[in-house]
């Protein structure tokens, strides 16, 4: 059979596969960032899309999860992951250099309900390519350099995608302003671009040797059983579930408050998202070390209640008028939650490699991936109409104080629409995260000895730099000099 499996791989092949595995994410990055969200939604409105076609374009990645159960029977039934990764993803990217060609042929009357139909294939081929792609993954990549490797991987495409963005944003909205009556056209031309990397991407992973893989020959719908069965994957789900749901909630609706009620423009928004992006791509090597060391549990206890952090710190962005104070807050916010997503993200992904049997390694990730998108989609729904209902509510928590000679009113807290929506989903990812100690991994260090190993490793790289050694241990110097003014006291009173 075309794309057989080998018994054993050697070292060498395990090297070149990875490299090939890096240039392959690179490949599909393009893909993802010229036909990207943002870029899709402008060329459906272009179109004339209804918003219930647009909020169906927006679920289509989700609701396609669902067919991953196809991967699995695939897979049992031919054993051969690659081929059914190359395959499918050939399938899944012939759809959307279709679709990229829909205005050639039809111009400005090209209908929507078209672009939906190659959407759906391209989400659908790509659902099913998913599961078994991971399980080649698993058994390709060693164990102990997961999540080095992946946090590698995933660098190298941010940053591909902050560039390639940055670019794509300054040529449309010159054209916007010079030519829009190319508009159009410069999307479909994008589109079918993302459809020609991504059949490139296929030909780099049709390269990538397989190790063979071997599943029970079990009842179908027993084998999915098993991981709910499994009594350590189950408390994984519940934790993985609960999260996504608590962090969906709110994260859709950040780019909307800032939009519509900052009043902010895109020229303050992109710069921000590309923050967090750079600081997800200089601190994702850093978690992937982390985790290989210690475990992704103990790196998902620390940078999840820093992402907590910056969804109550969102409460307070708007509190006061002034551009330049929401804008630091803002920025702050963006780095932060950026470094603490890249480090939960990666680790909930290393984590559920990890805990799956190899051999059955494609059952329980399809098992996972179903369950938690599930949730997923569930969570924007059920937040935009928390965000309805509380439109017409407000709560203010403020602090006056009054003198003879001023008289001043300090607003501390102010609750209303969409901040009420940023605390609920605070207040959710708090409760998720009491999940998250029952789920047991080989190696795990609890968190404590990590961040101080991790506060050990950080002043190391910093020895050089003075004014950051001080900043360090200024406390230290403090408690020095209180010590010595106390020793020549006493023996000042001695000698006396």
């Amino acid at each position: 059979m075309i794309f057989t499996p080998k018994e054993t791989l050697t070292e060498q092949e395990v090297k070149d596969g990875l490299n090939t595995v890096l240039k392959e994410g690179m490949t599909t990055e393009a893909m993802v960032t010229l036909a990207g969200g943002t870029f899709m939604v402008a060329f459906a409105i272009i179109l004339g899309a209804s918003n219930f076609q647009i909020g169906l374009l927006a679920s289509l990645p989700t609701f396609t999860n669902i067919f991953q159960l196809l991967s699995v029977f695939l897979i049992r039934k031919y054993n051969n992951r690659r081929a059914v990764s190359v395959i499918c993803c050939v399938l899944a990217r012939i759809p959307m250099v279709l679709l990229g060609a829909m205005p050639f042929f039809f111009g400005d009357n090209a209908p929507v309900s078209l672009l939906l139909f190659f959407l759906f294939f391209y989400y659908f081929f790509g659902s099913v390519a998913g599961p078994s792609w991971n399980a080649w993954m698993k058994d390709l990549v060693p164990g102990d350099m997961l999540g080095a490797f992946f946090s590698k991987r995933s660098r190298y495409a941010q940053t591909l995608n902050v560039v390639l963005s940055i670019i794509l944003a300054i040529s449309i909205d010159y054209l916007r302003r010079h030519a829009p009556q190319y508009e159009l056209y410069v999307y479909a031309t994008m589109f079918m671009m993302a459809g020609i990397a991504g059949l490139a991407a296929v030909v780099l992973l049709a390269r990538v040797p397989e190790p063979r893989s071997y599943l029970p020959n079990e009842n179908i719908l027993k084998m999915f059983v098993k991981p709910l069965r499994d009594k350590n994957f189950q408390r994984l789900l519940v934790f993985n579930s609960f999260w996504l749901f608590a962090v969906n909630i709110a994260t859709p609706f950040f780019t909307v408050y800032m939009l519509k009620t900052l009043g902010l423009t895109l020229t303050y928004i992109i710069p921000l998202t590309i923050l967090s992006q750079l600081s997800s791509i200089f601190t994702i090597g850093y978690w992937g070390k982390f985790a290989d060391r210690y475990s992704n549990k103990t790196i998902i206890s620390i940078c999840a209640p820093l992402y907590v952090a910056c969804v109550i710190a969102w409460c307070f962005v708007g509190i006061y008028t002034n551009l330049i104070s929401n804008l630091a807050l803002l920025a702050v916010i963006h780095i932060v939650s950026g470094s603490s997503n890249a480090g939960t993200n990666l680790a909930l992904t290393n984590i559920g490699l990890k805990l799956a049997p190899s051999r059955e390694a494609i059952v329980y990730l399809s098992v996972k991936n179903i369950i938690t998108s599930v949730f997923s989609s569930l969570a924007p729904l059920i937040g935009g109409y928390l965000a309805d209902y509380y439109t017409l509510r407000q709560l203010r928590v403020i602090a006056e104080w009054s003198g003879p000679n001023l008289q001043k009113t300090f607003r501390l807290l102010l609750l209303h629409e969409w901040n009420f929506l940023f605390l609920i989903g605070a207040v959710l990812t708090v409760v998720a995260l009491q999940f998250l100690p029952r789920v047991r991994e080989a190696g795990e260090v609890h968190k404590s000895v990590v961040k101080r190993i991790m506060r050990t490793s950080l002043r190391s790289n910093l020895r050089d730099y003075f004014v950051i050694d001080v900043l360090i241990n200024w406390h230290s110097s403090l408690n020095n000099m209180l010590k010595s003014s106390r020793v020549s006291s006493d023996s000042g009173q001695q000698d006396n």
